[in-house]
C-alpha cells in the first residue's frame, strides 16, 4: 500500500495520505474508488478537552490528526484526517476499549436516540503549494431499539463492539437493533463519503471521477 513520494496513483506527483489506522475508512475510501497511497495513523493525545462539546471535539481531533501527519512529510500531499464522535446530548460517549465500557455505553443507548458526528480535514503538506485545507462535520441521528440483556450479551460476544466510539459498529451486529437513522450511513461508519468526494474534487489533481 505504500509507494515512493512521487509515484501517487492521480499522476501530479501528489500522494494522498490517510491519517488513520481505521480498516473502516480505508475500505469506505475504496469503495468509491479513491486509493490512498499511504496510511500513516496520527499519534496524538485524543482525550476530550474539560467541558469540550462534542461537535468542537470532532473538528479539532479531524483537524489536528490531519495537520499531526502532514506535518512529517516532506514531499507533496494531501492528507485525510477524520474522527467520529458518538454523543448523548452534551456527553461525549467513549471509544469501547473494553468490555464494560461497551456495555455501558449500550446501556445507555438502549431504546434511545443519539447522534453521530463525523468530521473531516484535509490538509496540505507544506511542500504542496496548490493544496488548501478545508473542513466538513456531518451530523447523523442514530436510534436503537430497547436491548433487553440477553441482545446485550449477544453484541458483546460478537466482540465488532472493540475501539469503536458509542461501544457499537453499525456495519456489524448492531444493525439488527436500529430502527432509525437519518443523516450519512458511511458517516456513522466512519467517513461521509459524499462529503470527501466533494472536498477532493475542490482540490487541486485527479483525485476522483
Amino acid at each position: 500500500m505504500t509507494r515512493t513520494p512521487g509515484s501517487s496513483v492521480t499522476g501530479t506527483g501528489t500522494q494522498l495520505v490517510l491519517a488513520s489506522a481505521s480498516p473502516r475508512r480505508l475500505d469506505l475510501l475504496r469503495q468509491v474508488g479513491v486509493q490512498p497511497d499511504q496510511v500513516i495513523a496520527a499519534d496524538i493525545d485524543e482525550r476530550p478537552a474539560p467541558g469540550e462539546l462534542p461537535r468542537a471535539y470532532a473538528l479539532r481531533m479531524a483537524d489536528t490528526k490531519a495537520r499531526a501527519v502532514a506535518a512529517t512529510l516532506d514531499f507533496p500531499a494531501l492528507v485525510i484526517g477524520a474522527d467520529t464522535v458518538v454523543a448523548v446530548g452534551r456527553r461525549i460517549m467513549p471509544k469501547a476499549e473494553d468490555e464494560q465500557t461497551a456495555r455501558t455505553c449500550l446501556s445507555l443507548l438502549s431504546g434511545r436516540r443519539h447522534t453521530v458526528l463525523t468530521a473531516v480535514t484535509l490538509c496540505p503538506s507544506a511542500t504542496w503549494a496548490k493544496g488548501r485545507t478545508s473542513t466538513r462535520i456531518v451530523s447523523s441521528t442514530v436510534a436503537f431499539s430497547r436491548l433487553i440483556p440477553a441482545q446485550v450479551n449477544a453484541l458483546i460476544a460478537a466482540g465488532d463492539w472493540r475501539d469503536k466510539a458509542g461501544g457499537y459498529a453499525l456495519q456489524g451486529h448492531a444493525a439488527a437493533f436500529v430502527r432509525f437513522l437519518s443523516g450519512s450511513y458511511s458517516g456513522v461508519v466512519g467517513l461521509p463519503l459524499f462529503e470527501v468526494a466533494q472536498m477532493l474534487r475542490g482540490q487541486d489533481g485527479n483525485w476522483i471521477a
